[in-house]
């Protein structure tokens, strides 16, 4: 088993910057990829950046070039800071960790972005 927790989100004016962490705990032996996604209301959750133990990344078109996400495996610990907010960022954020094809979630971060 492994339990992820958020925190880092917020309240913030649109071109602001926040950044989220994701701390794992439990069994992380076999977790290789971890990643963000979000969900705005009214709509379906979406990959924001995922990331591989190796630090290989991949993110959605919308945030390429204002997000980086990065990882620690050492403090078994993924970060998402994000730049440039733009209002339509506005979601709940969820931490994930792939184990080899079952999927972990955190609770959920809520980031508001304000026009």
């Amino acid at each position: 088993q492994v339990q992820l927790v958020e925190s880092g989100g917020g309240l913030v004016q649109a071109g602001g910057s926040l950044r989220l962490s994701c701390a794992a705990s439990g069994s992380m032996f076999s977790i290789n990829n971890m990643g963000w996604y979000r969900r705005a209301p009214g709509k379906q959750r979406e990959l924001v950046a995922v990331i591989s133990r190796g630090g290989s990344t991949n993110y959605a078109d919308s945030v390429k070039g204002r997000f980086t996400i990065s990882r620690d495996n050492a403090k078994n610990t993924v970060y998402l800071q994000m730049n440039s907010l733009k209002p339509e960022d506005t979601a709940v954020y969820y931490c994930n960790a792939d184990d080899s094809g079952s999927y972990y979630w955190g609770q959920g971060t809520q980031v508001t972005v304000s026009s």
